[in-house]
């Protein structure tokens, strides 16, 4: 599988959880990718999704990062 083709695998993951109200909580990082660690609103349920890409990191990132913005701005 293109490189492409798993970075778009791995966002279309990412992006499933976060539009069901989750949110990282969160980041492992190792030789075999990261992992990462997302909870729901609620706090009842949590995923873990192991990511190998580079872009894939770099797509979480942003995200950690605007949530970090909007939990600056509460």
């Amino acid at each position: 599988m293109s490189s492409y083709k798993e970075f778009v695998e791995e966002r279309d993951k990412i992006d499933y959880y976060i539009q069901k109200g989750y949110s990282i909580k969160g980041v492992t990082e190792n030789l075999s990718g990261a992992f990462l660690l997302l909870e729901s609103k609620n706090g009842e349920k949590q995923e873990t999704l192991h990511i190998l890409t580079a872009d894939a990191r770099k797509y979480f990132s942003s995200i950690l990062l605007q949530q970090k913005r909007v939990n600056d701005a509460v």
